[in-house]
């Protein structure tokens, strides 16, 4: 008879062994809306022994495709000949599990947990794994020493419990750095041959101090990761978290999307033999391999910019002068870690500019239901110093006045009280994620009548009418649009080049 697995059969949960449940058709019926039937209560002895025989084949069958296909317990097959081999390493997770965390939040981050360990090469001269949970005391899960195989680490994460109390983060770091880190619990002496590595996840503001325990942890050689969830203080993240702040401090929304961070973490602790061979690598034009880095380079006629990823057409003399203002859209639905996204996307344009007084000048303007000018033009004369002012600008979060916003470009940033400069081409670069809530038609027109040379960047909901309105002519070549927040530095680079060549 024909047998084949229902649609009905639900899938089994992440990480969770609870018997594969296969559907088998009623009698005299195409397998529709069959029953349930576990591989231990399947037996091939009845009264049709032959067919019933051929029926238990055929499952045997269908077991082994689907553990072939989908793993084991439900995991997704780990890929095979991969250049990839993960650096040995001594990782801690440090897990808060205080009362804000929900059961089944706390649940996500276990399979967070695990979606990692199943990333890296298990072993007692590999990589060994130990877990900090904690609230308002600190649990040693398990030990570095305790389980040399993935297998074992698996199931122990399986079985973690929250704890349901306070948060004492400060507490849970100066605990791995005086027991989870200890040669008694199985850390190996401090070596440039493997990383010792603590990932920190938090959902809350701690009780107690974390910014001078912290730093002692970092001195000792452990390399921090904090990442933070839902209403989280981000400047806790920041006092966490190793330098550079930008790799190792993450944002997510909510502990649903947890699980999104974890191809970054399989590869921070990837080794890779050669760089430019996978396309692990982040050089716009031409890719130099090294043993176990590599560097970038340019194209005839173009220079290295000092982020040392990207190239630029510019000649850096007196004729390159600019005078370009950011209008950021910071309304609602663009949510806080698509935010900080956004900062990085300026930084991406900054980095590939000229700052001074006699070149490019940068001014930023963030709008939602009011316009905010974050800083003017000329105020900050290094692009150092432009990057760190993105970098702590606040998030709105409130509407959409794209229209407003333009005015004020028109009426305020390129006006010589704010910094602009006379006779020096101006550039406005505008970002938005929606719909405008007000009118742009006359503002955008205003603009460009001005010889304000408009670029216009839209994600996610932005509207591509509204996008080709603000943008200068031709318009192709003004106007960019993705739906992924995620692909924008893309959008970023090819920015980089088209305000170049306009200088």
């Amino acid at each position: 008879p024909c047998l084949s697995l229902s649609p009905q059969c639900p899938p089994p949960a992440p990480h969770t062994c609870q018997g594969l449940a296969l559907c088998l058709p009623e009698e005299g019926q195409v397998n529709t809306s069959g029953p349930r039937f576990s591989l231990a209560t399947l037996h091939p002895a009845s009264s049709s022994s032959t067919a019933m025989d051929g029926i238990f084949s055929v499952l045997l069958l269908s077991l082994m495709l689907l553990f072939q296909t989908c793993g084991v317990c439900g995991t997704p097959p780990q890929p095979r000949g991969t250049l990839c081999r993960t650096k040995p390493t001594d990782l801690v997770f440090i897990i808060d599990s205080s009362r804000s965390v929900r059961p089944q939040e706390f649940e996500k981050v276990k399979v967070f947990m695990s979606r990692v360990i199943e990333g890296v090469d298990v072993g007692p001269n590999s990589t060994r794994v130990g877990v900090i949970n904690y609230a308002s005391a600190v649990k040693n899960e398990f030990s570095l020493k305790t389980h040399q195989t993935k297998a074992g680490l698996l199931q122990a994460v399986r079985k973690i419990e929250p704890l349901s109390t306070g948060t004492m983060t400060g507490l849970a770091i100066q605990f791995a750095i005086s027991r989870a880190f200890s040669d008694s619990e199985g850390a190996r002496v401090r070596s440039p041959n493997f990383n010792k590595v603590a990932i920190v996840v938090t959902d809350g503001r701690p009780q107690d101090g974390v910014q001078d325990v912290s730093a002692r942890a970092r001195a000792a050689g452990i390399e921090i990761f904090a990442i933070g969830v839902g209403r989280v203080d981000m400047h806790t993240l920041r006092q966490i978290a190793s330098e550079p702040l930008d790799d190792h401090v993450d944002y997510v929304e909510s502990y649903s999307v947890i699980e999104k961070l974890t191809h970054k973490f399989q590869e921070a602790f990837c080794v890779v033999s050669d760089l430019c061979a996978t396309g692990d690598h982040d050089c716009e034009q031409i890719c130099i391999s090294t043993p176990g880095t590599y560097k970038c380079a340019c194209k005839e006629g173009f220079t290295l910019n000092s982020d040392g990823k990207t190239c630029s057409a510019c000649s850096g003399g007196s004729g390159s002068a600019l005078d370009l203002v950011f209008l950021i859209d910071g309304s609602k639905s663009v949510r806080p870690e698509n935010f900080e996204l956004v900062k990085k996307f300026i930084n991406q344009i900054v980095d590939s500019l000229e700052v001074s007084d006699k070149q490019a000048q940068v001014g930023l303007v963030q709008y939602s239901s009011s316009v905010r000018q974050e800083f003017p033009l000329g105020q900050f004369k290094s692009k150092k110093d432009i990057k760190a002012a993105v970098k702590k600008m606040a998030y709105m979060e409130k509407g959409t006045m794209t229209g407003q916003a333009l005015k004020y470009l028109i009426d305020s940033s390129f006006t010589i009280g704010n910094g602009a400069r006379p006779g020096v081409p101006k550039v406005g670069i505008v970002f938005t994620d929606g719909r405008s809530q007000d009118y742009i038609t006359d503002a955008a027109k205003k603009a460009k009548d001005l010889g304000f040379r408009m670029f216009a960047v839209g994600v996610g909901n932005a509207v591509e009418d509204e996008l080709r309105e603000i943008a200068s002519e031709p318009v192709a070549e003004h106007y960019f649009y993705t739906a992924d927040f995620r692909t924008i530095s893309k959008i970023g680079k090819k920015l980089q080049m088209k305000i170049c060549i306009g200088e």
